[in-house]
């Protein structure tokens, strides 16, 4: 899994988090924030994740 991919991945976890502790607390449009970030954040790991799959895969086509 490429680097990137996982920071955002963690952050990805990180804000699930943060969501949660907000709601609990009350705090309503901050979760709503950490949610978003949190979308966000899994949309970018998608995206890093597939991009070094496809790298890997001309890499490997251009070689064999």
């Amino acid at each position: 899994m490429p680097r990137l991919a996982v920071y955002a991945l963690v952050v990805c976890l990180l804000a699930v988090a943060a969501a949660v502790v907000s709601f609990v607390q009350g705090m309503v449009l901050m979760g709503v924030v950490w949610v978003l970030l949190a979308g966000l954040s899994s949309n970018m790991c998608l995206y890093y994740v597939k991009r070094g799959r496809d790298a890997r895969r001309s890499s490997s086509s251009a070689t064999g």
